[in-house]
């Protein structure tokens, strides 16, 4: 393995500050645009999710959307079990037929536990039934710290999902139905003009102005088992950066607002984007072992951009490493390495270096100045001192 340390912008990096301190009792934070995991608190924990499991049920119902199992005028019936939830409501009754898109209102602005039993009764036959396919599904896209017992996050101790799991779930509704992430930012509904108490959204955050960045998603949820939590997603002003956060255990809805908030100022003024690899850009070169060259260059496969904390924005490192020399034929485009970049505080990552040129292989003559050398260089490293080998007798 062939290794090269590089200096991208500078060799040196200042120390990175201290971690953002949260009072949430667990945590996630991630950075859309750069894949970057900006803050992990106990994000690994399944516990209880509150409301913000119905983020779950919304996936599987934008899913059969997106299959055309469904469209936004589909109807369904609502049973006398969705009508006797209790909690949160949206208020439908056993003589409604609610479209699709009245129940996307109702369980993302009213956070209706009865629009969810309405839906899992509509796709799954039973709630429990739904339950399943959740499970199945959650399974398939990644979650696998999480265990869904049913369509609304009612209390149950069976019902459990992490942070990073809630937060894997919100990314993929925002980058995979990116038509309907729009409903998350809706701030009223009220069913046929019944509970205008219960019309707002309960996102803190749909309401702020915080000048350099917009919440625009994605759910809360509290109950006693779980405190306050918050799904939310917000976009910077300035550059179209995408965040994720999810917290949860805090003690008041008060307390969820303001660490919100908290949370997405430091995730868009801790750190700026920055640029540090072109698509292209040749960052090493490669040995190259019986080729018409001797050398090959390493470009970079894609654009590498990164989050930098403001601290150590004048400096990152990075380690390019290949196995070599590599053998002839190479094609252009090949991948032939990596570089590994480091930046203080984060997590590393790691792009493919790929071949900058094809190399055919040496014919001939390659081959024999190839063997030449290489009796040369063992000739040139044998001990001039050490005893001549003797033949066997």
């Amino acid at each position: 393995m062939k290794r090269l340390m590089l200096a991208l912008l500078l060799t040196a990096v200042p120390a990175l500050g201290h971690a953002f301190e949260t009072s949430a009792t667990s945590a996630w934070v991630y950075d859309i645009t750069t894949k970057t995991v900006l803050l992990d608190k106990n994000a690994h924990t399944p516990e209880h999710p509150a409301s913000m499991s119905k983020l779950m049920t919304l996936n599987m119902l934008f899913e059969a959307l997106h299959d055309g199992r469904v469209t936004m005028q589909t109807t369904f019936p609502v049973s006398e079990k969705a009508w006797r939830m209790g909690g949160s409501k949206m208020f439908v009754k056993p003589s409604d037929r609610p479209t699709v898109e009245e129940l996307i209102h109702g369980i993302i602005v009213n956070s209706g536990n009865d629009a969810c039993v309405v839906v899992a009764e509509g796709l799954g036959g039973t709630e429990e039934n739904f339950a399943q396919m959740m499970n199945e599904r959650a399974r398939q896209i990644g979650l696998t710290e999480s265990h869904f017992a049913n369509a609304s996050g009612w209390p149950d101790p069976d019902h459990l999902m992490s942070m990073h799991d809630l937060g894997v779930l919100a990314t993929r509704l925002i980058t995979e139905f990116p038509e309907l992430y729009s409903n998350f930012s809706v701030r009223q509904f009220d069913y046929e003009n019944r509970v205008p108490a219960n019309a707002n959204n309960r996102n803190p955050l749909l309401a702020l102005e915080a000048g350099d960045w917009k919440a625009d998603g994605l759910k809360t949820g509290h109950t006693e088992e779980s405190g306050y939590g918050l799904v939310g997603s917000a976009v910077s002003k300035t550059d179209g950066r995408r965040i994720v956060f999810v917290l949860n255990g805090m003690n008041s809805g008060a307390d969820r607002a303001t660490e919100s908030e908290s949370v997405a100022n430091y995730a868009f003024r801790q750190f700026t984007q920055k640029t540090v690899l072109s698509e292209g850009q040749r960052v090493g070169q490669a040995d190259v072992w019986m080729g018409q060259s001797d050398q090959v260059g390493l470009v970079a496969a894609e654009e590498v951009k990164l989050l930098v904390p403001v601290s150590a924005q004048d400096g990152i490192e990075a380690e390019v490493s290949y196995t070599g020399p590599v053998s002839a034929p190479i094609a252009a485009g090949q991948q032939l390495g990596e570089v590994v970049i480091h930046v203080p505080g984060l997590p590393d990552q790691r792009v493919p270096l790929v071949a900058e040129s094809s190399v055919a292989k040496g014919g001939f003559g390659t081959r024999l100045s190839t063997a030449a050398r290489v009796l040369a260089e063992r000739f040139l490293a044998r001990d001039p001192a050490a005893p001549a080998e003797q033949p066997a007798s």
